[in-house]
């Protein structure tokens, strides 16, 4: 995993690529954010789908849930960025646009709209 550090309207964000799994459970959750905290002192976070197990986005799993409850537990901020149209649940669909409209996580296209909803939380 690479993490990048960006200043935007003066909010530090962390940008954390990878081509593997992150996210899987609760655990994994947990150790993302503590090494985020730890590596970059970014309360923010963008990170691609691809890094966010399958799993995740079957809310009958209930991962979702308690994954990002740990997130708020933990005050940082996600954005998680990538093509969630490939997804057919109204349930999912509702989820997500939910999360876009409060103020600790979103489900984004690309990263420019993930650095304008996370600056724009001072």
């Amino acid at each position: 995993m690479e993490i990048e550090t960006r200043t935007i309207n003066g909010v530090k964000i962390a940008v954390a690529n990878s081509s593997d799994i992150i996210i899987s459970d609760v655990t994994s959750a947990i150790d993302f954010i503590a090494t985020v905290s730890y590596e970059t002192g970014c309360a923010a976070v963008i990170l691609n789908k691809e890094a966010v197990s399958e799993e995740f986005f079957d809310l009958s799993t209930k991962i979702a849930g308690e994954i990002l409850q740990k997130f708020v537990l933990y005050r940082m901020k996600l954005a998680v960025v990538g093509d969630f149209s490939v997804y057919s649940s109204k349930s999912l669909k509702d989820f997500i646009y939910e999360c876009n409209k409060g103020n600790d996580l979103f489900f984004v296209a690309d990263e420019a709209m993930a650095e304008e909803k996370l600056s724009a939380l001072r």
